[in-house]
């Protein structure tokens, strides 16, 4: 098995941003080696299955970073409703940094390989992980156990999908619209569970 080495985590942080910013097939590997200043034989030492090989652990470790953020996000609130609305502003802050060039670290990789059995796993595999995160935060705030499920699948496709919207208009209204009405949807059920 190879070593990990600074080279594998920097080619594995560089393809991570790119697939981010610019989708799976717009992004070349000599593009990676480039930017992340890797010799061109370090990909297949480190990464022996290639591209796919490549984007399954840049995904999979965008998504637990990801996944992190949102934890402390969600800890650190009071309840479910000012923990969703601290994550929404964190990405659109996020977006606003990045001049809107970073989306969510699945949602263009996701979109453009479903046919891709192992990176369609691998997102799917951290689209659950923090759908399971929202619904433990919703359930630890009041939300009932039945409805829980089904608002954080919800959350996490609303999210998403204020995200899409944001990035292309270049603008967070979208996202911060979404976000709104989740917390208003958390609220009604959260009185609801009373």
């Amino acid at each position: 098995m190879p070593r990990r080495t600074d080279t594998r985590q920097r080619v594995l942080h560089t393809a991570a941003e790119l697939f981010r910013r610019q989708g799976y097939q717009a992004t070349g590997l000599n593009q990676v080696l480039q930017e992340g200043g890797a010799p061109k034989g370090s990909l297949y030492f480190h990464f022996p299955g290639g591209k796919e090989q490549l984007a399954v652990e840049a995904i999979t470790l965008a998504g637990t970073e990801l996944c992190d953020t949102i934890a402390g996000v969600l800890a650190s609130a009071t309840d479910p409703v000012s923990g969703v609305d601290g994550v929404v502003r964190a990405l659109a802050d996020d977006l606003v940094r990045s001049d809107f060039r970073r989306g969510c670290p699945l949602g263009t990789v996701a979109q453009t390989t479903v046919d891709n059995d192992a990176i369609r796993q691998a997102c799917a595999a951290v689209f659950e992980t923090w759908r399971r995160l929202v619904e433990r935060a919703l359930v630890a705030g009041g939300v009932p156990e039945d409805v829980a499920p089904s608002l954080a699948t919800m959350t996490i496709a609303a999210v998403e999908g204020g995200q899409l919207l944001a990035r292309n208009q270049k603008d967070v209204a979208p996202l911060l619209a979404v976000g709104t009405q989740l917390t208003e949807l958390i609220r009604a059920h959260l009185r609801e569970g009373q």
